[in-house]
């Protein structure tokens, strides 16, 4: 028997915490054209269509990891206020992809181009998308998957009251850290991902209604205090909340607005499994269980 006690900390055990928020479920946004959004999405990113759920014409949930983009059908599309990052296995193949959907792709915002040890592209409508290969350092185990999505935000909005948001609202781990590109708020949204917040002198559109989802351990502790501000945008259902606006938590003064649908770990859907498949294959070069893909590294 060991009944030594140890004192003296071994590890650096903050890095395992993940605070309240333990999932970005999905980025929505709306697209006039499926086969357009089939052509980028899934041919030229190289993810994989939902086989289960949302399999007709008037949405597609696109899978990423054990995340998803959901892509239903309106007039008007909808364009993310910032960019949404991807790891894919290989940037050399992806290039390859996105240089062979170009043809279905004429005529729209499509693009995309090598930025040092990245992909920015484009697709149809103007969404910005950012490729990254593997990098354990930065993604951890994460081969494919949605590491963050990066909100541009006006110059002037106070960082730091963002990050208080989500610590004293939402009960997250968040906080302002600089890189070379400057300044910016973050706050952890699952043990893979965050959502990121920096100041941009891009021209800001009015908000379109596009959103992320999150989900939270602590479901009702955010709920009474958005509701105690009248953030409470929609009351979905049992499993279900959404609010729209970002506040300062001292004033209640709006910072910044992106829809959060947020759910509980109870939501029927939560650490549902994802198919993901394996871009390189095809009819030609197939081999039994090399079709599927794994959304981390070994």
């Amino acid at each position: 028997m060991n009944d030594r006690v140890t004192t003296t900390p071994q590890f650096g055990r903050t890095a395992e915490d993940l605070g309240n928020i333990v999932e970005l479920g999905h980025v929505n946004v709306t697209v006039p054209d499926q086969t357009k959004a089939t052509a980028f999405y899934i041919m030229g990113l190289g993810l994989t269509r939902d086989p289960y759920l949302m399999a007709g014409v008037e949405n597609m949930w696109v899978n990423v990891g054990r995340g998803q983009f959901h892509l239903p059908t309106r007039a008007t599309p909808q364009v993310v206020r910032g960019t949404t990052a991807l790891v894919v296995p290989d940037l050399e193949a992806a290039m390859k992809r996105l240089h062979g959907v170009r043809k279905y792709l004429e005529g729209t915002h499509f693009g995309f181009e090598q930025a040092g040890d990245v992909i920015e592209t484009t697709c149809p409508w103007g969404n910005r998308i950012r490729l990254h290969a593997p990098d354990t350092a930065r993604f951890g185990p994460m081969r494919v998957g949605m590491p963050y999505v990066e909100f541009d935000i006006p110059v002037g909005t106070d960082l730091g009251a963002i990050a208080k948001f989500y610590t004293e609202i939402m009960g997250a781990i968040a906080g302002v850290e600089a890189d070379a590109r400057g300044p910016y708020a973050w706050a952890r949204t699952s043990a893979e991902s965050r959502v990121i917040y920096r100041e941009s002198n891009r021209k800001q559109p009015e908000y379109d209604g596009h959103h992320i989802q999150i989900t939270l351990v602590d479901f009702s502790g955010p709920h009474r205090k958005l509701l105690e501000r009248g953030l409470i945008s929609e009351e979905s259902d049992q499993h279900q909340y959404r609010f729209l606006d970002i506040v300062d938590v001292d004033s209640n003064k709006p910072l910044f607005r992106i829809e959060h649908e947020t759910r509980s770990m109870r939501h029927p859907m939560f650490n549902r499994v994802f198919v993901n498949r394996n871009p390189d294959m095809n009819n030609r070069n197939f081999v039994p269980g090399y079709e599927v893909g794994l959304w981390a590294l070994s």
